[in-house]
């Protein structure tokens, strides 16, 4: 295995593949250490420390640590995932979006809607935290704007990460939203 590993740093185009996710990958890791705007850090320890639930701390796993720290990427990219699910089962039940993901341009329609869909539901998920944590302490002041800041902040964390997973199945190695 190490061999193999090796004969791939030896090609150029691999070795740059490699570089370009890794160095997505290292984007990543730092928008995971950035605190969303408006959030009472304290209160999220609290939250953890009180609810060790297994749903939580399979969610935290999820988002990499994000969620317990509320960074900018706590909604991770599970917003993309639901979408895509979505997009899946109504393409079975509506025939014109079968018809369009079969066709090569037309399909692209169909990748267009689930990132349009993405941007809908971490909109409605962050939009769900903001308002339920945020009655609770979540925000340092609970008002629209606040709520408005940390809905925003975290819809473009989750948007961003879609891009990046999108620029690795383009530009790196493997597939970018698995990654």
């Amino acid at each position: 295995m190490l061999e193999a590993f090796r004969k791939a740093f030896k090609i150029k185009d691999i070795r740059k593949k490699i570089g370009y996710t890794f160095l997505m990958l290292i984007v990543i890791r730092i928008g995971s250490q950035l605190p969303t705007p408006g959030v009472n850090g304290e209160y999220i320890k609290n939250f953890f420390a009180q609810n060790t639930g297994e749903a939580f701390n399979l969610f935290n796993a999820f988002t990499g640590g994000s969620f317990e720290q509320m960074s900018v990427f706590a909604l991770s990219i599970t917003p993309y995932i639901t979408s895509s699910i979505i997009v899946q089962l109504l393409t079975i039940a509506i025939p014109q979006l079968e018809e369009m993901q079969r066709d090569g341009e037309t399909g692209r329609k169909i990748v267009a809607i689930t990132r349009y869909l993405t941007v809908g539901l971490a909109l409605i998920e962050s939009g769900a935290m903001a308002v339920g944590f945020g009655r609770q302490g979540l925000l340092v002041k609970y008002n629209f704007v606040n709520a408005a800041i940390v809905v925003l902040t975290l819809t473009a964390g989750s948007a961003f990460l879609m891009w990046i997973g999108e620029r690795i199945t383009e530009k790196g190695v493997g597939n970018g939203i698995s990654i």
